[in-house]
């Protein structure tokens, strides 16, 4: 009778040690989603040309992982008093976002007064707009909202040019 015990015990205990054994060492990946809204600014568009977003996570394993991005020229100011847009999505692994980097291409630009003026965005073609995240990623599925302060963000320069130097808010 003892060794029907010992035995049946000894079978729980091997399925016990095969089922943990059987998981998977993949590490579990989080479906970001990466949002864009604006606060008020007295311009009648501030355009800027999206061309993709990439994040970098914490732990740097996989280095840059772009989105799919919905590559567009967004008016920020469509973006406000609680309206954004989803303008990147993609599988990345669960963990830290340290950093997310928009690339924008040469159509940038923002209208005052009916005139339309180029946006200078210092290095945003080349190295892209670098905001520091830190945030850590919910298990399946989670967002990042980034808010432009355009008000903060538009610099007129002496020579009547228009530059962003963005001032972003993560929510």
């Amino acid at each position: 009778m003892k060794n029907k015990y010992f035995f049946v015990a000894l079978a729980f205990a091997t399925i016990g040690v095969a089922i943990a054994c059987s998981k998977s060492d993949k590490p579990t990946t989080t479906q970001l989603t990466v949002r864009m809204s604006d606060t008020p600014f007295n311009a009648q568009e501030i355009n800027v040309d999206v061309r993709e977003v990439r994040v970098k996570m914490s732990d740097d394993s996989t280095g840059w992982q772009s989105l799919a991005t919905n590559a567009h020229i967004y008016n920020l100011l469509d973006f406000q008093n609680g309206v954004d847009t989803a303008i990147a999505t993609g599988s990345v692994t669960t963990g830290n976002v340290r950093e997310l980097r928009l690339i924008l291409g040469p159509n940038n630009s923002i209208k005052i007064n009916n005139v339309v003026y180029p946006l200078t965005i210092p290095s945003g073609d080349e190295s892209g707009l670098k905001i520091k995240v830190n945030k850590n990623l919910a298990t399946t599925l989670d967002n990042l909202n980034i808010d432009f302060d355009a008000a903060l963000s538009i610099i007129q320069t002496g020579s009547g040019t228009y530059k962003l130097k963005p001032v972003i808010k993560l929510k």
